[in-house]
């Protein structure tokens, strides 16, 4: 397979840099061919968006969600096809893999009903005979910028509000799953979306990302991606007034008092820090322990990580693949080293026999480190987590919010007033209790606070909010 720009409604070959996709679980094995564009092809979506932008605003949001239900059935009935490629592309396991194609699914379906429901209000008017109500309007052309580790659900959840809000879309996906893009165009190129409505330029960020953001006249940007480039975009939206939205980074705490179900909990903590190979900017990268428990949660940590297997990312059986990429390894790599050098390992998953063929790294769980170290509060991105432990709960609390990430945290209780009190002190955007770190259900608020947001929310009523803007509108009907 080989990567195409959809742009207008029509399939452009780039022909910038080739680059050939090996699959991060087995080194050996091409998976297809990416070709880079030049920010020519960022400018030429850019106006077969502006093209087809107004056309696509004047239907009506029925018409616009039987688009999106078309899009929905299309994505349903190719599950297994384009879970297998994102799986081959950029290792995720294959059961993770199909589940976020039905979250995809969901997504759509569920901004195909918002076509339907209210999009404005009734207000009083001080004068008569005044109608005065407001309405929900679109933004225009909205540029989406995605990263690899959810290469289906974190396009789809961005594209899908844009669209039924009634904006045209263009879409730069991450390099690492520029196959994956691909292909879900093509399903998407399958409906009667009209031609320019949404439009896929595969590159370099550096390259035509920064021309996406920088240069043409977009009237909108949600990125999600790294707090540096998350910044850097921030800052060129807000010098061209352009409405921005930045999803970034986490250092997500696992908070386990003394009153935990510890049966439970042991499987919850090690899902949400090493599925996906920890590549989750929600998963569980720090784990705070009361310390009256710490030393059994240890010794029940060390046996069921013996579960967590590592393998090909297509073996069902498997609990985690490899990491996406060489130069994932490579980060997530020094980590390791850095947590073999100044920490303790106090436990691992069994090593693979396939280590030497693909880009696999062993779940670490490590302890010994301060709450200032790098390994408690840079973000690694892959499956290493670290223990902390806490004398009580107020101590818990502090170590918990003691980042400049806020992205997601949990707590661990049988305490009704436990959990209501760190719903309220944990300073994240999304609090949970009894449950992972790691995942919200689509149709609720997505999003952090500090440095991990710039504060709006995806998924959900609020995504709407983001991909459009309110029209307050009056008339008087009686002179």
């Amino acid at each position: 397979m080989q990567s195409i720009n959809w742009i207008g409604g029509e399939w452009i070959t780039p022909s910038g840099l080739e680059v050939a996709v090996k699959n991060p679980s087995r080194l050996s094995e091409e998976v297809g061919v990416v070709r880079y564009s030049d920010p020519s092809h960022i400018f030429a979506a850019e106006q077969a968006a502006r093209l087809a932008q107004p056309f696509w605003a004047m239907q009506t949001g029925a018409a616009r969600g039987e688009i999106l239900f078309q899009m929905a059935s299309v994505l349903e009935a190719r599950t297994d096809e384009l879970a297998r490629l994102a799986s081959q592309e950029m290792g995720k396991q294959i059961g993770e893999m199909r589940g976020e194609v039905a979250r995809g699914v969901n997504l759509l379906r569920y901004y195909a009903g918002e076509g339907m429901r209210s999009d404005g209000s009734l207000i009083p008017a001080s004068d008569s005979h005044v109608l005065q109500y407001s309405k929900r309007v679109p933004l225009g052309v909205v540029a989406v910028i995605t990263p690899w580790n959810f290469p289906v659900a974190i396009p789809i959840w961005k594209i899908a509000p844009a669209l039924i809000c009634g904006n045209a879309v263009i879409w730069k996906p991450a390099e690492n799953s520029s196959l994956t893009a691909t292909r879900l165009a093509q399903m998407f190129a399958e409906t009667r979306l009209p031609a320019g409505v949404l439009n896929v330029v595969i590159g370099k960020g550096k390259e035509i990302g920064t021309a996406l953001v920088e240069e043409a006249a977009v009237d909108a940007v949600s990125f999600t991606g790294s707090s540096a480039t998350g910044r850097q975009i921030a800052i060129a939206c807000a010098g061209r007034n352009s409405k921005y939205q930045t999803e970034m980074g986490g250092k997500n705490a696992a908070v386990v008092l003394a009153d935990a179900d510890l049966d439970r909990t042991v499987p919850i903590l090690l899902s949400g820090a090493f599925r996906s190979a920890g590549q989750k900017c929600t998963a569980t990268s720090r784990i705070i322990v009361e310390k009256s428990i710490y030393q059994e949660l240890v010794e029940r940590l060390q046996i069921a990580i013996e579960d967590c297997r590592v393998g090909e990312a297509s073996d069902p059986d498997v609990y985690l693949g490899p990491v996406a990429s060489f130069d994932q390894y490579e980060k997530v790599n020094r980590y390791v080293s850095l947590a073999q050098e100044q920490a303790k390992i106090i436990a691992s998953s069994p090593d693979t026999p396939l280590s030497s063929q693909g880009y696999y790294i062993r779940p670490l769980i490590v302890e010994g480190v301060a709450a200032s170290h790098p390994l408690v509060q840079e973000e690694v991105f892959g499956p290493l987590t670290v223990l902390l432990q806490a004398e009580d709960f107020d101590e818990a609390i502090s170590l918990c919010n003691q980042t400049v990430y806020g992205l997601s945290a949990s707590l661990f209780t049988r305490n009704l007033s436990s959990a209501h009190r760190f719903l309220d002190l944990a300073q994240a955007g999304m609090v949970r209790v009894n449950q992972e770190t790691a995942g919200v259900e689509y149709q609720a608020p997505f999003g952090g606070m500090k440095q991990s947001s710039s504060h709006t929310r995806e998924q959900g009523q609020a995504a709407l909010q983001f991909y459009s803007e309110i029209k307050t509108c009056a008339i008087k009907y009686a002179w």
